[in-house]
C-alpha cells in the first residue's frame, strides 16, 4: 500500500535524509521518500500492517525532527 502524507515544519534536506533512511529501515516498509522541497512523504507499505507502520514512521520522525508535524 502506498500513501503520501503532507508535512509541516520540515526544516531542513539533511533531515528530510536522515526521516528517509530510518523509514527504510522500519519492519514492512518496502519504500519511503521524504522530499524537503515539496514537504511531502510517501510510504509504501505491508497494509495489513500500516497503521502500526505510521506510529512508528512518527517516531522516528520526532526523533528527527520534533518540530515537523505528519498530517495523517
Amino acid at each position: 500500500m502506498k500513501k503520501r502524507f503532507k508535512l509541516t515544519d520540515l526544516d531542513c534536506a539533511n533531515c528530510a535524509a536522515k526521516m528517509e533512511t530510518a523509514i527504510k529501515k522500519i519492519d514492512g516498509v518496502s519504500d519511503a521518500s521524504v522530499s524537503f522541497l515539496t514537504q511531502k512523504m510517501t510510504i509504501d507499505a505491508d497494509e495489513a500492517r500500516f497503521d502500526d507502520i505510521m506510529r512508528q514512521v512518527v517516531a522516528v520522525c520526532k526523533k528527527v525532527e520534533p518540530d515537523c508535524v505528519i498530517h495523517l
